[in-house]
């Protein structure tokens, strides 16, 4: 079977709106940040080489290095949630017909639940760095394409708040408290500050259209 990020885009949205499980919220915040990534990556190429940027040159020669990574990496972040997420389910799927099986089925489950936490977390920490990205962007790319950058940094927001989402909803199925207290620390000190720099990214590309 093809992965997810080999479908068309009318294949992966028919696929989202089945009964199916995944994919689902998780891949979506992924695909969000990949979107914002790539689109980061749209400005600094309408920007690089262009005589009236030439100053900013370097600057989006690194930038565009950064977000060309950072948008592999979301990329296989749309996998790795649907793989955690059918292993969550397979998981809840195990028989608990004696106590030795809900047991079993039990410790599976909170097994996998770790790694439904993490991908998400990985995945809003990822976002909070396109943000950043996109901020370069707004503030030094070509003004011919400032929206994009607008919409990159929107995009990576959604993304952020959809896969924050993912982890608090992990996080509340931890049976180990002191866990899911961490990761929850972890991911609020990811999301700290976002909303604001989202706003003054939004209003800096205002200003400029």
């Amino acid at each position: 079977m093809s992965e997810m990020k080999d479908k068309s885009i009318q294949q992966y949205l028919d696929q989202l709106a089945s009964k199916a499980a995944t994919p689902g919220g998780g891949s979506a915040a992924a695909v969000m940040g990949a979107q914002s990534a790539a689109l980061v990556s749209m400005v600094c190429n309408l920007t690089i080489g262009k005589p009236d940027y030439v100053v900013v040159d370097a600057e989006m020669q690194a930038l565009l290095e950064k977000s060309e990574v950072l948008r592999e990496k979301l990329t296989g972040m749309i996998k790795a949630d649907i793989d955690v997420f059918d292993r969550l389910m397979a998981a809840y799927s195990l028989p608990k017909e004696t106590d030795e099986e809900k047991l079993a089925r039990s410790e599976a489950i909170q097994r996998v639940l770790i790694d439904a936490t993490e991908v998400p977390l990985a995945c809003a920490g990822a976002c909070r760095v396109a943000i950043g990205l996109s901020r370069i962007a707004a503030e030094k790319g070509n003004l011919g394409v400032v929206s994009d950058a607008g919409v990159a940094a929107m995009s990576a927001y959604g993304g952020l708040k959809s896969a924050a989402l993912n982890v608090y909803i992990n996080t509340g199925c931890l049976k180990d408290s002191a866990l899911a207290e961490a990761k929850v620390a972890e991911l609020e000190a990811i999301l700290s500050g976002a909303d604001a720099e989202v706003e003054a990214i939004y209003q800096l590309v205002k200003t400029k259209l």
